[in-house]
């Protein structure tokens, strides 16, 4: 064999390899990492067992979706919202459908804008199961109203809620994990925590200071390697965020019942939830596309991304102004295309 063929049979392999990693990419609902761990990495029943796990945000969504999955890997769970009656319901599915037992299961009420009860709910935790190994932040409120017509009033209640309850619990536990030198830290944020979107200006200023203060905090926790941080940035889920969300004023939500079925489903965002914790991922990206092009764009190509986001900004902003889910419109087009 020649060398001009050789080197031929080379780059053909090479231009498929590509083709192949291109055509999986396109259809890729997670960040190369994640996926990578997904595939070869370490698996969550064998990493998560018998550990005590407190969940906020527990009463719906991707909370009530985890607390569901984390039952059957035989944790000990601390579901935390404000609505009990939720908290129960979630709790007796669990012990239906999962592998524990009532006294696994601590039902715990909580208010993140009640940052004086944190310290309190920290002790009670303890004195119930003696430890914490894993506190998942994933209270939270989203938004979906213009700049130009909003509240300052809902601006601040998006920053109580999604950024100051969060670090204050955070503050709470972490003496604890410094002190047994492990415990893993879980954030969820957004991918609006990385990118920008229209109707969410409140919404993705949260979630940025997120971003900033849980990555600060991994850096002053260098000197701690048991302890890890983990930020988890999860694109449009089927859930009631949206119908929750916030709009123009701090007593009003968007009450929308849109259809959701082109956004992933929670089961799905959860599973790879899973796999980031029990790999020590420090950020992963959980997202059908194209939001998680738009992701890789935001990261690579800036000047790309500012471009391409205004224009499905302008489509964003004249879904909500007609009522329809902001997102559906490019979504669907990319389902029919690839999927």
């Amino acid at each position: 064999m020649s060398w001009n063929l050789l080197l031929w049979l080379l780059a053909l392999c090479a231009l498929l390899a590509l083709v192949v990693q291109l055509v999986c990419f396109l259809r890729a609902d997670g960040d190369l990492t994640l996926l990578w761990a997904e595939w070869q990495g370490r698996r969550p029943e064998w990493e998560l067992t018998d550990m005590v796990v407190w969940v906020t945000g527990a009463s719906s969504g991707i909370g009530e979706e985890l607390a569901y999955q984390l039952s059957k890997l035989g944790v000990s769970l601390v579901l935390s919202a404000r609505r009990v009656h939720e908290l129960e319901r979630v709790k007796r599915r669990c012990l239906e459908n999962g592998n524990l037992k009532g006294k696994d299961i601590l039902i715990l009420p909580l208010d993140l804008t009640n940052r004086s009860s944190h310290e309190m709910a920290t002790k009670a935790v303890l004195q119930e199961f003696g430890k914490i190994d894993i506190l998942v932040n994933n209270g939270g409120v989203s938004q979906r109203s213009l700049c130009v017509d909003t509240s300052v009033d809902v601006y601040k209640e998006l920053i109580e809620v999604n950024y100051l309850g969060t670090v204050s619990l955070t503050k709470c536990v972490l003496p604890h994990m410094i002190e047994r030198k492990q415990g893993k830290i879980v954030t969820v944020t957004s991918l609006l925590g990385v990118v920008c979107a229209p109707l969410s200006a409140g919404y993705c200023a949260s979630k940025h200071a997120l971003q900033g203060f849980f990555n600060t905090l991994r850096i002053e926790l260098a000197t701690y390697p048991g302890i890890i941080v983990s930020n988890i940035c999860p694109g449009p889920v089927q859930s009631n965020i949206v119908k929750n969300a916030l709009t123009e004023e701090v007593t009003k939500t968007t009450g929308s019942d849109a259809d959701q079925s082109h956004k992933m489903t929670v089961s799905r965002c959860v599973q790879l939830m899973l796999i980031s914790m029990a790999n020590d991922l420090k950020e992963v990206w959980i997202a059908d596309q194209p939001f998680l092009l738009m992701a890789y764009l935001w990261q690579y190509m800036p000047t790309w991304a500012w471009w391409i986001t205004n224009k499905l900004g302008k489509k964003r902003i004249e879904n909500f102004k007609n009522g329809v889910d902001a997102d559906s419109s490019y979504f669907k087009i990319w389902k029919t295309k690839y999927q």
